[in-house]
């Protein structure tokens, strides 16, 4: 049987989640496959095609909130759950940055904020602009949690796996902490740190700074 686009996307996740986005070649996933590499070649056009396909696969359980809720509350829940579905797979964060894939998940996603900020009173450059400026919040901060938590079903880190703050924390000497003060207090706070908290922190930050500039 012919091995279909949505066998080749599930595959590449089970291997995501195996070796994360580095360990993920079309060599490796074709072997899972047991077909030729060239075979996903008439699905994508080379692993950048594929990624973007696999970012827009990460957001198809993504669920919106109820339409009524304010604009502030309902692009807080929307950046919650965007966060939650790019936990939801090794190296999520990773995959997604840097696509752009122009597939119906993120194009139904991307609609229905800009509607719902526009309902708000927002101009289009302002709509796109507030999409764009949470999504890369959400991004970055869960690319850096990625790389700061073990793989699933590790013990630890391993060399070239990431960062393991605490590990950080514990190497600082006497004498760093004594020359660095501010900076070993903090490399020691985020080691201890609830992550889902900072995520709060953050996101309440920017959406007060967006309301600032959203119309009243």
């Amino acid at each position: 049987m012919r091995v279909q686009r949505q066998d080749i996307i599930d595959a590449a996740m089970a291997l995501l989640d195996d070796g994360g986005v580095d360990g993920l070649t079309m060599r490796r996933l074709a072997a899972a496959l047991r077909i030729q590499a060239p075979s996903l070649y008439w699905h994508f056009a080379g692993k950048q095609a594929l990624l973007d396909a696999m970012a827009d696969a990460l957001l198809a359980e993504m669920v919106l909130p109820e339409e009524e809720m304010p604009w502030d509350g309902w692009l807080r829940a929307v950046a919650t759950e965007f966060r939650r579905a790019l936990k939801s797979r090794r190296d999520g964060a990773r995959v997604f940055a840097g696509t752009f894939p122009a597939l119906d998940n993120v194009l139904r996603i991307s609609d229905r904020i800009i509607a719902k900020l526009r309902a708000a009173g927002a101009d289009e450059r302002l709509a796109v602009r507030t999409l764009f400026t949470v999504q890369y919040f959400v991004l970055g901060f869960t690319i850096e949690e990625q790389a700061a938590t073990p793989p699933p079903g590790g013990h630890g880190h391993e060399e070239g796996e990431g960062v393991d703050l605490m590990q950080v924390a514990q190497r600082l000497t006497a004498e760093q902490a004594a020359r660095y003060p501010n900076a070993a207090i903090t490399v020691k706070l985020l080691a201890s740190d609830d992550d889902d908290a900072r995520f709060r922190f953050g996101l309440d930050r920017l959406i007060d700074g967006l309301k600032a500039v959203m119309p009243s």
